[in-house]
């Protein structure tokens, strides 16, 4: 049985949803109001560490995989792996104007820290099409379900643990039945009852807080 790229499709839809919601909540926060830029500064920065450590395990994973195995297809993945080495520029810029803005919430710095975000989801954008497009069916050609699951392990060990449930629960939101049941067929049931309860609770209240009018 082959790996279950429909996992990757899932996961890229958590970065379109939330980059595109976190340009207008920035600019909706009250300037000089720290309070509120500190609760869409600490989602934003789970959004953007999220992205870092998924990326970071394509990077030592998968595109060494494709370039041994794919050879036809190297120039592709040369140009994700590019793509990749502009997104981690964007987010770096997008960090540091996410710190200031954090730390003094007013006006310029919103505008500037939504713009950088709206940047960042554009280029960004481009690579999960292309990717869903040409790289997703060269994994099921070329990469075990074995070698896919490390991708998902790397991705949970590089993520802090207290943020495990708010990846479960952004992964799960938009998830069709079928999506959703194979994400929790993948962890051991003890952290499934976790996830479907206690976990599921954080969850709730993190985006409640985020998305507050």
């Amino acid at each position: 049985m082959g790996p279950d790229v429909q996992e990757m499709v899932v996961i890229h839809r958590v970065f379109r949803r939330e980059l595109a919601a976190i340009p207008a909540l920035v600019r909706a926060t009250t300037p000089g109001d720290t309070a509120r830029a500190g609760v869409i500064g600490a989602h934003a920065d789970f959004v953007l560490g999220f992205l870092h450590a998924h990326h970071s395990g394509e990077d030592e994973l998968l595109w060494p995989l494709l370039l041994q195995r794919a050879a036809p297809s190297a120039e592709l993945v040369r140009t994700m792996q590019a793509q990749h080495h502009g997104v981690e520029e964007a987010t770096e810029a997008t960090r540091d104007a996410l710190r200031a803005w954090t730390a003094a919430p007013d006006r310029p710095a919103a505008d500037r820290l939504a713009g950088l975000v709206e940047r960042l989801r554009e280029a960004l954008v481009a690579h999960l099409d292309l990717e869903e497009r040409e790289i997703l069916p060269l994994v099921s050609r070329h990469v075990s379900a074995a070698e896919w699951a490390a991708l998902a392990e790397h991705g949970k060990n590089a993520t802090p643990r207290r943020q495990l449930p708010l990846v479960f629960g952004a992964l799960l939101e938009d998830a069709s039945a079928d999506e959703r049941a194979g994400l929790l067929a993948a962890v051991p049931a003890p952290i499934r009852f976790f996830l479907r309860t206690a976990g599921a609770r954080q969850y709730r209240r993190h985006v409640t807080r985020v998305r507050a009018a």
